[in-house]
């Protein structure tokens, strides 16, 4: 480690210099209160930012340890200093010459508070992650510009935003505390026998479809109707009252914009906890829950879909079945064994993102198209035998087919943003007018088969790189020569999320792709090394801009890799 006088003197020599002489710099260097490490320093202002580091003795930062003391707690701390490094970079940060000089950044995130490699906290010390668009002028080094960021700006920054004098006690204890109760509150759901939990109060409207935080003026905070109304007393906040949704088959309906589709949007996300203000801070969900939906176009591999799918024309197996141009109802019967495949305890589905036939055949059609020449079994005559059979819940945004009564346990219906138990109304409609559709579904669900991927169909080489990994906003991945489209996959919510599932596929392949082992096996085992030693497992570089992912959206972007093959 050096002293940070050697690393001033290195930068006012290299002014006016090459801007790749900046190489020079990597390392360690001890400032007054932080260490300083420059990881990795950027070959053109252009190219993308330098990556560094400042590491923070606790004796310096003084963050007390029950703010760290519980996974739930240590999240949202990282979490927390994320965000004001970031307030307070983006106060300080200023255009510095050519490209991205001057530039001082952290990982992007929204509203939902993730695990990221970007900050990382114990008793020993405090360590933060972020990049630095080291000045130049064209592509000459500004030296002394360079100083004034790594000697100026970086020692406020970390005084501003990551010493907890610095910092508003009232506001992190609020944090830690909120993301605490809502894990306990995802835990306790079994215990009640319930899949979804939406407190009371909770403002489940978004701003727009482009932003995704809470709706202020116009929103109706949501209420619980009595039958459904449950309670839990929360470790911090104690007393929270809310509507259960109970295991096995849900409806949602409602006319058109009175909030079906944005209470299952609510129950979707989650799965993840929610930043203080967000309005959903305490609405949650059993953590497999998926988000099912139609999704013409996508690549299939050796997925056995024949409880939904038989009888294919020109003879084509559905026990193995493979294709480039999925359509909407066989999509949508992968993305269901799919999901159950990566262990999934509950399925989320809406009749927009749906295809029609794969949902429901109503008596008429029956009438008119023998089950001998219709090759779909649909939804409504597997939803039961799948809870029966295998213990996965449902929950359906359904406006449009009352068939469903027969088979719901329990129907809600929204009306202007506030739910009603209609449940024993439906019931009586369903008693009242009998459909007389013959069921379709057989007396089992049908097996679930295992699936072996081939190694070397997984390839993330290109041209005379090994590994050639980008991602495109939040919904692609260029994996080699390959582009995952991973746009339908609705419960991905960070790009880094998906930096960390490609370089997962990659390290799945490397690790543990090579003995037989089924996907959910796979699965298992990567989730588990990523559990013990955190995100910087998957990768060999020290980088800061990876968020962790679920099992289930790992298997959906090793499923949409199109070269994929299945022994």
């Amino acid at each position: 480690m050096l002293d940070r006088h050697n690393l001033k003197s290195t930068l006012l020599k290299l002014d006016g210099a090459s801007y790749k002489a900046y190489k020079d710099i990597k390392g360690s260097y001890q400032f007054a209160d932080f260490t300083l490490v420059i990881d990795y320093v950027q070959g053109d202002p252009f190219a993308a930012p330098s990556q560094l580091r400042v590491k923070i003795p606790q004796s310096v930062a003084g963050f007390p340890r029950q703010l760290y003391q519980s996974k739930s707690r240590e999240v949202a701390l990282r979490d927390y200093l994320t965000r004001q490094f970031d307030r307070v970079a983006n106060k300080i940060s200023s255009h510095r010459g050519t490209g991205k000089s001057g530039l001082i950044a952290i990982t992007r995130y929204g509203q939902e508070v993730l695990e990221r490699n970007t900050v990382f906290i114990n008793d020993d010390y405090l360590e933060v992650r972020f990049v630095v668009g080291l000045p130049a002028r064209g592509r000459r080094i500004l030296g002394r510009q360079a100083v004034e960021m790594l000697y100026e700006d970086i020692p406020d920054l970390v005084s501003e935003s990551l010493l907890y004098q610095s910092l508003n006690p009232q506001a992190i204890q609020q944090q830690v505390e909120t993301i605490e109760d809502a894990d306990w509150l995802r835990q306790q759901l079994p215990t009640k026998g319930l899949i979804a939990f939406v407190a009371n109060d909770s403002i489940l409207p978004r701003r727009s479809g482009v932003d995704f935080r809470p709706l202020l003026d116009e929103a109706i905070p949501f209420q619980s109707p009595p039958s459904l109304e449950v309670e839990f007393n929360c470790p911090n906040r104690g007393l929270i009252k809310g509507m259960g949704i109970p295991t096995g088959i849900t409806l949602i309906v409602g006319g058109g914009y009175h909030g079906k589709s944005t209470l299952l949007k609510a129950i979707e996300l989650g799965v993840y906890n929610q930043i203080p203000g967000d309005g959903r801070e305490f609405v949650v969900t059993n953590p497999t829950a998926v988000k099912i939906r139609a999704e013409d176009g996508r690549s299939i591999a050796g997925v056995d879909i024949s409880p939904f799918i038989n009888q294919l024309p020109q003879g084509r197996s559905t026990t193995n079945f493979s294709t480039t141009n999925a359509s909407g109802s066989t999509s949508q019967a992968a993305n269901i064994i799919e999901a159950i495949e990566a262990g999934t305890e509950l399925l989320l589905i809406d009749e927009d993102t749906a295809a029609t036939n794969f949902m429901i055949r109503d008596r008429r059609m029956q009438q008119l198209i023998s089950k001998d020449k219709e090759p779909i079994t649909p939804f409504i005559d597997k939803v039961r035998q799948l809870y029966t059979d295998y213990h996965i819940s449902t929950v359906l945004v359904m406006g449009g087919s009352g068939d469903y009564f027969d088979v719901a346990d329990t129907v809600i219906a929204m009306e202007n943003f506030r739910p009603q138990d209609v449940t024993e109304a439906a019931k009586a409609i369903a008693q009242q007018y009998i459909t007389n559709r013959d069921s379709e579904g057989g007396v089992n669900f049908g097996q679930i088969r295992s699936r072996i991927p081939v190694a070397y169909s997984i390839n993330p080489s290109r041209g005379k790189r090994e590994v050639k990994l980008k991602v495109r906003d939040v919904d692609e991945i260029a994996f080699g020569t390959e582009d995952i489209d991973l746009a339908a996959v609705e419960q991905i919510v960070d790009a880094g999320q998906l930096r960390s599932i490609a370089l997962a596929i990659v390290y799945a392949k490397e690790n543990y792709m090579n003995s037989r082992q089924t996907i959910s096996e796979i699965l298992d085992r990567v989730m588990n090394d990523i559990n013990q030693e955190r995100l910087d497992v998957v990768t060999n570089f020290i980088q800061g801009d990876l968020a962790l992912f679920r099992r289930f959206e790992l298997a959906a972007a090793l499923n949409r890799l199109r070269s994929l093959q299945i022994e």
